[in-house]
């Protein structure tokens, strides 16, 4: 019983952890892998790095997109920030 007692404190400080930081991130996380499932042809997207770049492709694992007139890269999935809104 007294052993529960001094516990007592550390299990709501992980409860309170849980739902302060380990939920609110998982929910954010959900949130980006259905926007990166959305994403289609055309569409404009902010990458990591910060470049505006327009989705010519969309692969299984990488978007092919366009970084101007002339130049097609492939990336990563990982690599988009969120979709870009005009």
């Amino acid at each position: 019983m007294e052993l529960l007692v001094q516990l007592l404190p550390y299990i709501f400080l992980m409860i309170i952890m849980y739902f302060i930081i380990i939920r609110p991130q998982k929910q954010q996380e959900k949130k980006h892998q259905l926007m990166l499932n959305k994403l289609q042809k055309a569409d404009l997207v902010i990458t990591d790095g910060g470049f505006i770049v327009e989705i010519k492709k969309v692969e299984d694992h990488f978007y092919s997109v366009k970084m101007n007139e002339n130049v097609i890269v492939k990336l990563d999935r990982g690599s988009v920030a969120r979709r870009y809104e005009k």
